[in-house]
């Protein structure tokens, strides 16, 4: 049995060299090939027919497309020079046609190119397409970046983190060699907007502060006009969204529906900020902080054409750009190789627009200047490539042209802005159209290029970004450069939703990534959240997500900590050899590896490959927790090397311990590192000492153990895990103190909420005794006296005679009464026993006891 497993093993190594054999001769071929070409044009041979234009039907090389079945060859589909080597351009499903390049590696991995792939589903297995850089192994790699208007909020982390482990799959995992651009949007609507309303309400708080009362009553009028005047805007579109929402039909009504969500939730804001004035009782900033927003608004429709300062626009944006490179660090995504801004390029953006004006593809109007989709189509380009045979609706005209956009002088709807005319108020660049400043979408195409060239391999951004965003910038780009791909993957991260709705800014539903890793995850934890989820589709931000990565991420921990304590162990003492269960561990991590190549060959299914992780842990968790097993130390070891470099791969597991989680710097003294600890044990000796010198109760021994295990161990990254095995020995492993100190004060507060439980628990009971006991102290002859609504006239004792009516009682109701009465008499006469006598005592007791609780409560 042992010599087959070797001869398997053995089999499994020759594999691999020779995959690895074939690669390399495969790229001295390519080598190869070119050097023949040039033989046979220097001496004049005909050129052998390169393969993938053979006539006998066989496979090209690197040609692994299992999205053939939807796919329809194109002819004359001008592409560009780095294209040359590629398969010949096919449509698949309603997309324009895509070339499938070759001239790179194909490593298997097989992706979800927005350009090939549906859209508005889930995709199949055979619709993703080999992923193939046009050079080696080299990957042209282009993101947007964020618009900065505003503090990051977690959508953003969703989009960036998400390509983070993406790139570093690539990287790290597969070999490319990725050089990553991201370009910062730094002049742009939202930010014109956001930085002269900032300015105004600025100044409008300190003219408003001079005037006293008076200024506060001129404030609180104008604050309750401006909120008035946003609720009859966003009725006004409620109403035409259910207007049209009977007749809408496929992705129309999806987003018709969608927009009545979000209209909802910013109609409900609105009342929100009307509750806000009322309640702010003229105070100055209170009154301006309820309703900021419309405030800015109405200020903005007044006084932002007198904004003329540059500076008040570059303050703005340099401000939220360094904020969003402190949010990445604090996120643990990889600088790019390549940051840009607009307002760097504004003359190669003028000169990019002008190329496109010069080839009559693009007409300048008023000082602005628009891409013509009729003239584009006529060339023989297609426009919506990613968002194929989609109705373009006013509102995604607007979106395109953004908030200051003008759409009345454009020749066609569809047509959008490369170069806007600056209205007053506005940031402005001089250029052959008059005084202006690039258009939305220009700035990706024209410094993405400047960077790359004509050709990307890869773009990636959130998939809000789709159309009209992305598909602008192909449409521009291939205008310029007079080919049909600038790009050949498109990688289009999920939405972030929160309660159903896609977090954003504008609907004010989002939490900033700093409030995120203050309050709710750290960043491993939240990495973890975002590779358990499917990365091209949306998730879902809720309290159960969030738990579930903190429970991923101890178990894993966890893993690690009892990993290292078995290998501290003296193992070389026992048996090394592999039992039957070492040789079974051994089989399940193979296992392991191959289910999570597939998943990460699958369209970067790191959920897939966190599983098989998982289960691993599990498998050798078990093993660890079991006393009378003893699995070999060095498999172990393996398997725990290999978990750690996965997560490494990912991005969750930093520094380059072979094992586990980081938990401290290096570069210390021997002094340094033993100095905490020398002190703690001095601490707790001398603590010892003193409770036996002073003849202390045992309990106070185990207190002070149990100080040392939750405070000074734990500040010194140490913890430490009792056994509940009998004479069984604690174990201890390392760990971030913060992390720890996390831990110990999360199960204080579920402590302290189960304690409030309890004394809650207990007041409702007090409450229902102290119910019990008043009605129980009411004087059976005063009892029905008191229920005038029921009854109208009594007889001595009491007991009623006639209805509320006045009528009789009838025989059954004298029956129940007479019942009542005799429970009530007999519930008197015990409260009376009970109390001594003194019924207003005992029940003023029992509303002490329950105000008591309550205080403790509170």
């Amino acid at each position: 049995m042992a010599q087959r497993q070797e001869r398997v093993a053995g089999l499994q190594n020759g594999y691999v060299d020779l995959v690895a054999d074939i690669t390399e001769l495969t790229s001295r071929f390519k080598g190869i090939a070119g050097r023949l070409v040039k033989l046979e044009t220097a001496h004049g041979l005909p050129p052998l027919t390169p393969r993938a234009q053979r006539s006998d039907k066989r496979k090209p090389a690197g040609n692994t497309n299992r999205n053939s079945e939807n796919a329809t060859k194109v002819a004359k589909y001008p592409i560009p020079d780095a294209l040359k080597q590629s398969l010949d351009p096919k449509v698949y499903l309603n997309h324009p046609p895509w070339a499938q390049p070759t001239g790179g590696f194909d490593m298997g991995l097989k992706v979800n190119n927005s350009l090939t792939c549906p859209e508005g589903r889930a995709v199949k297995q055979s619709e993703l397409v080999p992923f193939v850089p046009a050079h080696g192994k080299k990957v042209l790699w282009y993101t947007c970046g964020p618009t900065v208007y505003d503090a990051c909020h977690m959508g953003h982390a969703r989009a960036y983190l998400t390509f983070d482990i993406l790139r570093r799959i690539m990287e790290d995992y597969f070999g490319y060699q990725v050089l990553y651009h991201v370009n910062i949007t730094d002049v742009d609507d939202k930010i014109i907007l956001r930085a002269r309303r900032n300015r105004l309400l600025g100044d409008y708080e300190k003219k408003i502060a001079t005037k006293g009362a008076e200024g506060l009553k001129i404030l609180s009028n104008r604050a309750s006009e401006a909120v008035t005047k946003r609720k009859a805007k966003l009725e006004k579109k409620k109403a035409a969204y259910l207007e049209e929402l009977p007749s809408a039909v496929g992705e129309r009504k999806l987003a018709v529906e969608t927009k009545l969500k979000e209209t909802d939730l910013k109609l409900e804001q609105n009342s929100k900020s009307n509750e806000k004035l009322k309640a702010a009782k003229n105070e100055l900033k209170s009154l301006i902080e309820a309703a900021r927003d419309e405030l800015g608004e109405s200020l903005d429709d007044e006084l932002g054409a007198t904004m003329t300062d540059h500076d008040i626009f570059n303050a703005h944006a340099r401000r939220f750009e360094k904020e969003y490179m402190e949010d990445m660090k604090a996120l643990g995504v990889k600088d790019p190789d390549v940051l840009t801004r607009v307002t760097e390029y504004v003359p190669q953006i003028v000169d990019f627009v002008r190329r496109i004006e010069a080839k009559g593809l693009a007409y300048a109007v008023k000082g602005s200047v628009y891409l013509s989709i009729e003239a584009f189509k006529k060339a023989g380009h297609s426009y919506r490539k990613l968002s194929p045979g989609g109705d373009t609706s006013a509102e995604d005209m607007a979106e395109s042209e953004g908030d200051l956009g003008e759409t009345g002088e454009k020749k066609h709807k569809n047509d959008f802005a490369l170069w806007k005319a600056s209205k007053p108020g506005e940031p402005a660049w001089e250029s052959p159209w008059g005084l202006g400043r690039p258009g939305w979408h220009i700035e990706c195409s024209c410094i993405a290029s400047d960077i790359f060239g004509d050709y990307i391999d890869v773009h990636a951004g959130g998939s809000d970004l789709k159309f009209p965003h992305h598909d602008n910038e192909l449409a521009q780009s291939e205008a310029c450069f007079g080919h049909h791909q600038w790009v050949s993957y498109f990688f289009h991260a999920g939405h972030l939703h929160i309660k159903g709705l896609k977090m954003s800014k504008s609907l004010k539903n989002f939490i900033t990534i700093r409030q995120c890793l203050a309050e709710h995850t750290t960043a491993r934890q939240l990495r973890i959240m975002f590779l358990l989820q499917t990365w091209d589709k949306p998730m879902d931000y809720s309290d159960q997500a969030v738990n579930e990565c903190k429970t991923k991420e101890k178990k894993f921990r966890n893993f690690f900590g009892a990993t290292k304590a078995y290998l501290r162990k003296d193992w070389l003492n026992g048996k090394v050899g592999w039992s039957p269960d070492d040789r079974a561990l051994q089989d399940t991590l193979q296992k392991t590896k191959e289910t999570v190549h597939d998943s990460l060959s699958n369209n970067f299914n790191t959920k897939g490959a966190m599983i098989a992780l998982e289960n691993l842990v599990t498998d050798i968790n078990k093993k660890l927790e079991n006393e009378g097993a003893s699995p070999a130390a060095l498999l172990i070891r393996k398997c725990a090397v290999y978990v750690t470099h996965i997560l490494r791969v990912f991005g969750v597991v930093e520094g380059s311990e072979d094992i586990g989680f980081p938990v401290s710097g290096g570069g210390a003294s021997s002094e340094e590192v033993a100095g905490p600890f020398v002190d703690a044990l001095l601490d707790f000796r001398e603590k010892i000492r003193s409770l036996a010198l002073a003849n202390a109760d045992p309990k106070e021994y185990l207190k002070a153990c149990d100080e040392l295990r939750d405070s000074e161990l734990v500040n010194l990254g140490v913890r430490l895990e009792d056994t509940t095995q009998e004479n069984g020995k604690s174990t201890w492993k390392m760990d971030d103190p913060a992390t720890l100190r996390k831990e110990i004060e999360d199960k204080l507060k579920q402590d302290a909420e189960r304690a409030k439980q309890k004394i809650k628990r207990k007041v409702d009971a007090k409450k229902k005794e102290l119910a019990k006991a008043t009605d129980s102290a009411i004087p059976p002859s005063e009892y029905f006296r008191k229920q005038t609504d029921k009854y109208s006239e009594f007889d001595e004792k009491g007991m009623p005679t006639k209805d509320e009516k006045g009528e009789p009682l009838s025989k059954k109701q004298v029956k129940t009464v007479a019942k009542k009465f005799a429970d009530q008499e007999k519930a008197y006469q015990k409260i009376k026993e009970s109390s001594k006598g003194d019924v207003q005592g005992f029940l003023d007791n029992l509303s002490k006891e329950i105000a008591g609780m309550e205080a403790e409560l509170n």
